[in-house]
């Protein structure tokens, strides 16, 4: 428990900014599955713009590293052209 009012503001904005990221990350998540799970490969070409956006602003936003996101973007597009 937060001891002072510096604290209880801490923890109020840390949980604001947690739920924010989650929004970020489960949006890209959904992007990239909807790449990696299409049916055909005209379906995945036209979702992976939508994929590479999500990943760039979650990287963006610091909710994931730059890393991470070059390596999701490299997986999306090798998924996109093997369909």
């Amino acid at each position: 428990m937060p001891n002072n009012k510096q604290a209880e503001k801490r923890v109020r904005l840390n949980e604001t900014r947690r739920q924010e990221n989650k929004i970020v990350r489960s949006s890209m998540r959904k992007a990239i599955r909807v790449v990696v799970e299409a049916d055909s490969a005209e379906a995945a070409t036209a979702a992976l713009p939508t994929a590479n956006k999500r990943i760039d602003k979650a990287a963006k936003k610091n909710v994931i590293h730059d890393n991470t996101a070059a390596r999701y973007k490299s997986r999306v597009a090798r998924a996109a052209s093997s369909k």
